[in-house]
């Protein structure tokens, strides 16, 4: 009798040492996952905090003295992220600091050719396009606009000797071959002369002055605040500015910093962080764009 009771009470004991084995080993299976998951949370927090961080902006590197690019660093320009070795500096790059770091956020400046800029941003690549980029209607269809930070006045650029050189309305260019820049006002508005040859745009400003240096047009629509740096390289060419009501009718505000359209309180942050330059300090910043631009 008793040998009968002490061998259920050892059979009870290893029942209780089983079930406490299995009970151990399933804690020990469910609790890697759950870390797992927690790591996996944190991460991704981490990612998203990091990205939240970054003011990734867009724009071409190519378009002196709004923004070009440098191979040399300096105290003003920025590293292009996805050209390594390269800088971009200008009076957008200038807005852009400005704006990260009212924003508080790092800057990063992403080189893109212009036609890709608005795609860019709508598939998440940039999180602000900053190019100056005139708020025409047809972009406000897609993408959001800020209040300007740049206004422009569009004339013509001739060849010194051109026949159409002496012209003081844009409807004094019958007959003449006309280029802009592909994608751009710079080329839309030719629509508004009278008797012109549109001719098919090209892809950026440089290429429009090799066009017309190798006279295969008339005269290139130009944004006249750039004049100065396009005379110093070609300081024989006509520049063209007509007088109020004869020139080109523009239909947009200025240069805006371009944002998605579900960005409604960045598109007020960015707002609010250009209200903080009077007309003066966005005049002195255009003048030492124009001064500094690559020759």
């Amino acid at each position: 009798m008793t040998r009968r009771l002490i061998s259920l009470l050892l059979a009870a004991v290893m029942i209780f040492a089983l079930a406490a084995c299995g009970s151990s080993q399933t804690e020990a299976t469910e609790s890697p996952a759950t870390e797992e998951t927690g790591e996996s949370v944190a991460a991704e927090d981490t990612a998203d905090s990091g990205e939240v961080l970054q003011f990734r902006v867009g724009m071409e590197c190519a378009y002196a003295p709004s923004n070009w690019q440098e191979d040399t660093a300096s105290d003003t320009n920025y590293p292009i992220e996805n050209v390594p070795g390269a800088y971009a500096e200008g009076y957008d790059v200038q807005i852009a600091k400005h704006i990260a770091d009212s924003l508080g956020r790092e800057l990063v400046i992403v080189k893109l050719a212009w036609t890709g800029l608005i795609e860019a941003l709508n598939q998440g690549q940039i999180d602000a396009i900053i190019a100056g980029m005139a708020d025409t209607e047809e972009r406000r269809q897609s993408i959001n606009f800020s209040d300007p930070y740049h206004t422009t006045v569009y004339g013509l650029m001739t060849l010194p000797d051109s026949p159409y050189a002496g012209g003081t309305t844009i409807h004094d260019f019958s007959g003449a071959s006309i280029l802009g820049q592909k994608d751009t006002m710079l080329d839309t508005v030719i629509d508004q002369m009278d008797g012109v040859n549109h001719l098919p745009p090209v892809d950026s400003v440089p290429n429009m002055i090799s066009r017309l240096d190798q006279g295969t047009c008339d005269a290139i629509v130009i944004n006249l605040e750039n004049a100065p740096g396009y005379l110093e390289l070609n300081p024989d060419y006509n520049v063209i500015e007509f007088a109020d009501g004869d020139g080109f009718d523009l239909g947009f505000n200025g240069s805006c910093v371009g944002l998605r359209k579900s960005d409604d309180e960045l598109l007020s942050q960015v707002n609010e962080a250009l209200a903080l330059y009077t007309e003066d300090d966005l005049t002195e910043l255009w003048s030492w764009a124009v001064e500094n631009q690559p020759n």
